[in-house]
């Protein structure tokens, strides 16, 4: 004979697992939750757990670059003394880095002379003789003097060392963009010039120029 005990009993039992179970699912969903890390949409977080992209990286950090080496240029006829006589004072009064290599911001009133593989030798009055000054229009934009420029663009910022590379051809794309684009780069000889940029002191007799700004008189 079948009991109104034995009818209710496998209803609890049930009820038992299904209790069990939302129970473990709540435990689950709370230690999810205290391992969700969240990050606002745009914030800085949101940008470097984006997968990298040089053009992007180009165009929002040249301006501030740009902006830097402007307000720290140091006028080249007083900048080119100092180098001569003692290279590594030049690069601890005006430049970023230690040792061979500082990179310089400087700015300069000149004409253009010849060009080979768009880079123009630049004529510069009262600049001593045995100082040549060059400067990149492109093309090809190398190196990586607007990334090492500021001193706030390092290594630990980007995941290997393609992506450090890269960054530093983006801001010279950047560049030629903003500061290039417009200008007939292979008819400037001749031609009286404005130039604002950045030079690594490696020779203290030969700068090579990355502009940020070049104006054509």
């Amino acid at each position: 004979m079948t009991t109104r005990a034995d009818i209710t009993e496998p209803r609890r039992r049930g009820g038992w697992k299904i209790a069990a179970v939302a129970g473990a699912t709540a435990l689950l969903l709370a230690a999810m939750a205290l391992d969700t890390h969240v990050v606002v949409l745009g914030s800085k977080q949101d940008l470097r757990e984006q997968a990298f992209s040089p053009a992007r990286y180009g165009a929002e950090t040249f301006p501030g670059v740009r902006d830097s080496i402007l307000a720290r240029a140091v006028d080249a006829t007083e900048l080119a003394p100092l180098v001569l006589e003692d290279r590594a004072a030049a690069a601890e009064a005006y430049g970023v880095g230690e040792g061979t290599g500082a990179v310089i911001p400087v700015r300069l009133t000149g004409t253009m002379g010849e060009a080979k593989s768009g880079i123009y030798t630049v004529a510069v009055p009262e600049l001593p003789d045995e100082i040549t000054v060059r400067v990149q229009t492109g093309p090809a934009i190398n190196g990586t003097e607007l990334r090492d420029a500021t001193g706030e663009i390092d290594f630990g910022q980007f995941k290997n060392q393609i992506e450090y590379q890269n960054a530093g051809a983006a801001l010279n794309d950047a560049m030629k963009a903003e500061v290039l684009e417009g200008i007939d780069t292979a008819a400037l000889s001749g031609r009286e010039v404005e130039i604002t940029g950045a030079f690594r002191l490696i020779n203290p007799k030969n700068w090579l120029i990355t502009p940020v700004e070049l104006a054509v008189k």
